[in-house]
């Protein structure tokens, strides 16, 4: 055996060992990350009201695009699976969907020359409550209280109301629907005797337009991306790090919500996922490197200050899971950006709030949903 046999047996031996170290260091790296054992989550203790005017910190800050931005400003539009309007999950026991609203629905009288008693009304009441895609609604006049409501068994009703909604997150209601609501309530009319009056159909149209031209010009979904900065996330690791700041899970796989403190409100904010690796065989093993974190600006009060609990959130998560934060470009958003959309967000705010259609409200959620 020659002198350098040795030195070169010794040399391949290490080349060997360095491959497989490096092999497994790849390997570890491409692994989606565990949430930790021996950490239990906990709700966060970053409340919105404890940020302070400070500059934020350099490391890429959450921001949106500005309010006149389209990307801002589009309405969702979009149906579910299977036709139906898209709803926000709301967090708590389920609520009334609220009076009828001469703000937004165009309301028909219904007249009667008798009581009815509230078993004989529900009897009567149409199978399905929607015109097209324009939800209505029928109430009556409680002989005890002289309130509406909604028409209910072991009462008695002296007259009647209906309303259709003249616009929606679908856009405003059209002459075939409004058409279909007449016919609708012209039906449960003739089965309980009552004379109804409606509106004229080319003005709620008209007014529908112009309702849903208001609607569109101060709608806004404030969305940003947190994106993993080396090794990708595995399901659980993102729960674990969001249940920390309150978060618990949404209705449909993918979503995580912080619930709002009033019941049956709308969650304040949305964490949400690709809805596949949540419904992988091993979640454990399927690997997510974009969320977004989001909220619902008309639907959302302001006095909950989600924009505030959107930005702590952010921070706090994206520090967290090792994460940038960015807009749907993949651009960094300066903190002067990010104050800039707060001043704009303000200011749709107020415009809401002088149009009696406060963000947050039952008739800000009926129309921006």
């Amino acid at each position: 055996m020659s002198d350098l046999t040795v030195p070169l047996a010794l040399l391949g031996v290490a080349v060997v060992l360095a491959v497989l170290v490096h092999g497994r260091w790849q390997a570890s790296r491409l692994q989606p990350r565990q949430p930790a054992d021996v950490m239990r989550p906990r709700p966060s203790t970053t409340r919105p009201g404890d940020l302070d005017d400070s500059p934020l910190a350099p490391l890429e800050t959450l921001s949106v695009p500005a309010a006149d931005d389209p990307v801002l400003a589009e309405r969702p539009g979009a149906m579910t699976a299977d036709g139906a309007e898209p709803r926000l999950e709301a967090t708590g026991a389920a609520r009334d969907p609220g009076r009828l609203d001469a703000a937004i629905d165009a309301i028909a009288t219904l007249s009667v020359d008798v009581l009815i008693s509230g078993e004989a009304a529900v009897a009567h009441l149409p199978p399905t409550r929607r015109a097209g895609s324009k939800p209505f609604r029928i109430e009556g006049l409680n002989a005890d209280t002289g309130e509406f409501e909604a028409i209910r068994p072991g009462q008695r009703y002296s007259e009647f109301q209906a309303g259709v909604q003249l616009a929606n997150r679908l856009g405003a209601i059209n002459e075939i629907e409004y058409s279909e609501f007449v016919q609708k309530v012209q039906d449960f009319c003739d089965s309980i005797g009552a004379m109804p009056d409606f509106p004229d159909m080319l003005e709620a149209v008209e007014r529908a337009r112009a309702l849903d031209g208001f609607a569109s010009d101060h709608d806004a979904q404030l969305g940003a991306h947190l994106r993993a900065r080396s090794a990708s996330w595995s399901v659980a690791y993102i729960q674990q790090h969001a249940a920390r700041h309150g978060f618990v899970p949404g209705m449909v796989p993918g979503r995580l919500v912080l619930p709002a403190a009033e019941p049956g409100a709308p969650p304040v904010l949305v964490l949400s996922f690709d809805p596949q690796a949540a419904l992988a065989e091993s979640p454990q093993q399927a690997a997510v490197r974009d969320v977004v974190l989001s909220f619902d600006v008309p639907q959302t009060a302001r006095e909950a200050e989600p924009f505030l609990a959107w930005q702590a959130s952010a921070q706090a998560l994206a520090l967290g899971m090792d994460a940038a934060v960015v807009d749907d470009r993949g651009q960094p958003i300066t903190p002067d950006g990010f104050r800039s959309i707060g001043e704009d967000l303000q200011q749709l705010y107020d415009a809401l709030d002088e149009r009696e259609l406060r963000a947050g409200s039952l008739v800000a959620r009926r129309l921006f949903s």
